[in-house]
Order: structure tokens, then sequence, then C-alpha cells
């Protein structure tokens, strides 16, 4: 993950603080960045972050097109993960009811996803409140899960943490088309990014717990959901 770090910083725009010193000793790995103020972003309904989140987000899908990053494309994850195979192969007792009974469409979806996400945008993939710090400007950090993809897919990711933080799924997209790549994005190709999440955070919730995981699951479903209508 750290060495991720290191790769992508300079590639990235101003939004990212800089790496100013690397040190790697025994196995271990120490990064240093630029100190930057802020704090972290309010997603909540009325928030005044919006804007500057809304800023920061379309500039990552305007200056991280056709770079040369060395790490993983999405669409790799995804294939490996295949969170909705591995759910059908064998469910959970505690599986969603609503996942329970989309087992099929969700591994369908899944395996059709790959070709639809695909791109050469580097993305940050992990867009939410902690990682994304207000001040002058939306800086964003943490770069560990740099990957490769469509445009629009940061957008995407933070639109479940929107939807998280208390929006409808209907009010984060329309957040979301306030983004510039929102714009270009194929309907049926974010559809089936919906559908892909909302099985991998269900995977994660069930099979690899965190306090953190639950709600994050619950707004993938919702938003998934939203998009097959019902």
């Amino acid at each position: 993950m750290h060495q991720t770090e290191s790769r992508v910083n300079g590639l990235l725009p101003a939004l990212a603080p800089r790496l100013l010193w690397q040190v790697e000793e025994e196995g271990w790995l120490l990064l240093g960045f630029e100190c930057v103020s802020g704090r972290h972003a309010d997603l909540s309904p009325g928030s005044p972050d919006f804007p500057a989140i809304t800023a920061s987000v379309s500039s990552l899908a305007r200056e991280l097109a056709n770079t040369p990053a060395d790490v993983p494309a999405l669409a790799t994850k995804v294939r490996r993960m295949a969170a909705w195979d591995r759910l059908r192969a064998d469910p959970p007792r505690e599986l969603d009811g609503w996942a329970r009974k989309n087992l099929d469409l969700g591994v369908a979806i899944e395996r059709s996803a790959v070709e639809l996400i695909g791109g050469d945008h580097l993305l940050h993939t992990d867009l939410h409140s902690l990682n994304i710090l207000v001040g002058e400007r939306a800086w964003i950090v943490d770069w560990a899960w740099a990957q490769t993809g469509a445009a629009w897919i940061d957008a995407a990711f933070l639109l479940i943490r929107v939807i998280e933080a208390g929006h409808s799924p209907t009010a984060a997209e329309r957040w979301a088309a306030t983004t510039d790549a929102w714009a270009v994005a194929d309907a049926d190709a974010v559809t089936a990014f919906a559908v892909v999440v909302a099985g991998m955070w269900e995977y994660l919730r069930l099979v690899h717990p965190l306090p953190s995981r639950p709600a994050a699951a619950a707004a993938a479903r919702d938003w998934a959901r939203h998009r097959l209508g019902g």
C-alpha cells in the first residue's frame, strides 16, 4: 500500500499533498508528505463542503487521464475478487435478504462489468470523508488503493459514501451529476458498477467484518437497488 502511494504521488495533481521524502529500512517504509491544513469532509445533507469536493473530484477526472501509473486495473480486482460469485457459491447465513434474492443477477452483472468499467484514468478508489481534507481547497489524501479505470468511477465511489451520510440515492446521483466526468458515464456501466460494489461490500461485511462496513454495505446496496429499480 505504501509503495503504491510512493509510485503515484508524482503523477497526481496539486490537490494531493506532495511526497517530500521516504525511508525504507529493514522492511519498513516511512513516507513524509507536505503538511496541509484541513478537516475531514462533511458529506451530510446541506454540507457547505460540496462545492470544494465537487471541484476536486472533477479535477481528478480531468487531470488523470492517460496516466502511465504502475498500478492494477480496477477491472482486474473485480474479476479476481468475484464477490457475487463467492457469495453465491457459499451464501453466508447472515447474507442480506435482497442480496440473497439477487445472487444470480449479481453474478451475471459482475461478469459483464469487467468490460464496462475499464479505462486509462488513474483513480483513487477510496474516496470518503476521512480521505478528503477541506481547507483552502478539498485535498485528496491516502492514495494507497490507486487503480486504473473509467473516469467517472471516483465520483461513483464517493456517491456511495454520500448515501451513507444521509442522502437518498436520487439526491446522491444529483450531486454526482455536477462532477465533470459523470456526463460521459454510460448508464449501463454505472448500474453494473453499483451492483458490483454492493457485492463487494456485502462480501467484506460478512467475511472480513469491520465496524465501518455494515453502513457502507447498506449504502451500496441502496444504490444498487435504486439503479435496478428496486
